[in-house]
């Protein structure tokens, strides 16, 4: 290096490099801070694509938040601090919207679900309980563990928003007995119920879903002409009020009525739902009727038990089913009208045939229907008109194998039940050797039947009020997992 040896010019050099350095530094500075302003400013935007996927991925949001250089009067710009040439970049989370705070809990909740399945597999329990809780646990649940964890999130965080929209009948209203029944009940326990105590919201921006409380089977009654094949005024009623919650509120648009759901237990309810694409093909229907070959998709939608209820209430006889070692001398019982498919082959080959396999269109005066179920070891649930059967439910309290005689039929709670654990499912083309079928059965499988019986019955009591676990519980919580996107297996 070659040394100046005029020592003035020497310190002015070194003065005029410092202060050409520290001007570039203030340049640089400046450049960055505005950068990083505009880059926050940008990262704010709460536009939201439509689909839920896409608000899910948003989770994880932060923002780097630049912390400005402060004046300060005994310093003037020139003056070099080495403490402050360069902007001091703070990470800090960002504060989430409404959206990104319920798929953040939901995030959590798969998460805990998750960690409960693979404990399952290791044979250790994640759970951590009450002497008082009910534990799910035995042969008829695909993994107890992951269902119970994933009950517990949805007691803990699961909210409804019930639309006020709409006008009764056929809107805040329902059949509350015989057939259809669980419309209006459904409708009545989410709107003023012990169910709405705990999972309703009032603000829709804290639901998790949102539930149109509209009845398909008051459609029919009022909106419908007997007889007559022109279904469409259903289909335009539900047209209607998704037009009119969709202008209301922004809910069904952010999502395409994804986080929506409707529920029918009328045989009409698939054709309702086609008054709006985006009901039939996104959102959550909860149907009696889970036909997958009328466009049933249990990937999204949720198959729904039928209750039939004489009078208002479950048959006493019903509830209280006899002693496991109570005799039943019949093989296997039915009584029913001849209409769909599948009835007239059973009652082609069986009606008034067989003296333990008793078949029968319609019982005489003197015949007890219930005495029938608690007196026989398996009784048969052929589809009607559509797939569901109310005597699927009515088995299962009678404590009588259901026998399953139906096609393309989502099963009610197939997602948390194995109901190979507790019931028979027989093809339709072996109807004319049913009766070898169910003998063919050990009997140590019946009695494992059995046994599973006992054990899923609390999932399909109809409780007033309604219990942890019992059938408004378990909708619930089918709807909760289609909101989850969670396969418990």
């Amino acid at each position: 290096m070659r040394i100046i040896r005029c020592h003035g010019y020497s310190l002015c050099l070194l003065s005029s490099l410092c202060v050409a350095s520290i001007f570039v530094v203030m340049i640089l500075s400046s450049h960055f801070c505005e950068l990083m302003r505009t880059l926050y400013a940008n990262s704010k935007s709460t536009e939201y694509s439509v689909p839920l996927l896409e608000l899910q991925q948003k989770l994880t949001t932060t923002h780097d938040h630049v912390t400005p250089l402060r004046s300060d009067s005994t310093t003037t710009t020139t003056a070099f601090n080495p403490n402050r040439t360069v902007p001091r970049i703070i990470r800090k989370k960002a504060k989430l919207s409404r959206e990104e705070e319920l798929e953040l809990g939901l995030a959590r909740a798969r998460a805990s679900i998750r960690r409960a399945t693979a404990a399952s597999k290791r044979n250790r329990s994640a759970m951590s309980l009450n002497a008082t809780d009910f534990v799910p646990s035995g042969r008829v649940y695909r993994n107890p563990s992951a269902f119970y964890q994933s009950y517990m999130e949805m007691e803990r965080r699961f909210k409804v928003y019930v639309y006020t929209e709409g006008e009764p009948p056929i809107a805040h209203d329902g059949p509350c007995k015989e057939a259809y029944s669980m419309e209006g009940r459904f409708i009545h326990e989410m709107e003023q119920g012990a169910v709405a105590k705990r999972f309703k919201t009032k603000d829709p921006r804290r639901a998790h879903v949102h539930f149109m409380p509209f009845s398909v089977t008051w459609m029919v009654r009022y909106l419908y002409t007997p007889h007559s094949p022109d279904r469409a005024p259903l289909r335009r009623f539900v047209s209607d009020y998704i037009r009119l919650v969709s202008t209301k509120y922004p809910f069904w648009n952010r999502t395409r009525g994804a986080d929506h759901f409707m529920l029918a237990c009328h045989d009409w309810g698939p054709h309702a739902s086609e008054g709006n694409p985006f009901l039939y093909n996104t959102s959550i229907r909860v149907l009696c009727n889970a036909n997958t070959s009328e466009g049933f998709n249990p990937q999204k939608d949720v198959s729904l038990a039928e209750i039939r209820l004489y009078g208002g209430n479950v048959s006493p006889k019903l509830l209280t089913p006899p002693p496991d070692n109570a005799p039943r001398p019949y093989l296997a019982f039915f009584a029913g009208g001849i209409h769909g498919p599948i009835r007239p082959i059973l009652l082609n080959h069986w009606k008034n045939r067989d003296n333990v396999l008793r078949v029968y269109e319609y019982l005489s005066k003197d015949l007890d229907y219930d005495s029938f179920m608690l007196q026989s070891k398996f009784c048969l649930c052929p589809s009607g008109y559509e797939v569901a059967s109310p005597r699927i439910v009515e088995a299962i309290y009678a404590e009588c194998v259901p026998v399953i005689l139906s096609q393309n039929y989502v099963l009610p709670f197939s997602d948390v039940l194995k109901w190979e654990e507790f019931s028979i499912q027989v093809d339709v083309s072996d109807i004319p050797r049913l009766k070898n079928v169910l003998r063919a059965i050990p009997e140590e499988k019946y009695r494992r039947l059995k046994e599973g019986l006992r054990a899923v019955r609390r999932h399909f009591m109809l409780n007033q009020p309604p219990k942890r676990f019992d059938v408004f519980h378990m909708i619930l919580h089918s709807v909760w997992l289609r909101r989850l996107n969670v396969k418990l297996d």
